[in-house]
């Protein structure tokens, strides 16, 4: 046999081995940048699910010193100020609201509704706009109570 022919059970030859491709590790700024995009993405889809519910889209990532809200909604006399979560889970979606991160957004929705005065004649509410893979998203409403004082 040549060293070019080599037997159906016989090993591969070094030179006839294909080098495995592995995938660099991303930066930090990569990954930074990675989980921006995604968290755009899930904005973008939660907006549109809530659209298709009846709800008008009043405010995208209202941002003000020391708090955000990704989203604010309203269907009839009801506002809701909405954090968005992308995660592979709904359950962990739903825990990743944490306490600091409610108080962020009720920061956040006393500055906005001071800049909006008719929004005090509403009903207020912080609700949570789910995100998992393969799934359709999971609107939560009242995930989490909103402390305005």
């Amino acid at each position: 046999m040549s060293m070019r022919e080599r037997s159906p059970l016989s090993a591969p030859s070094a030179e006839m081995a294909e080098p495995t491709k592995r995938k660099a590790k991303p930066t930090p700024a990569q990954a930074k940048w990675r989980a921006h995009r995604l968290g755009l993405r899930a904005e973008w889809l939660a907006a549109a699910f809530l659209i298709a519910k009846g709800y008008r889209i009043l405010a995208r990532k209202f941002v003000v010193a020391g708090g955000e809200i990704d989203l604010i909604a309203r269907r009839g006399d009801t506002i809701a100020f909405i954090e968005v979560k992308a995660r592979r889970g709904f359950d962990e979606a739903l825990i990743a609201i944490d306490q600091i991160k409610r108080r962020r957004i009720a920061r956040a929705a006393r500055i906005w509704v001071t800049r909006n005065p008719a929004a005090m004649q509403a009903t207020l509410r912080g609700d949570a706009v789910l995100i998992a893979p393969l799934s359709l998203p999971r609107h939560v409403v009242g995930a989490f109570e909103l402390k305005l004082e």
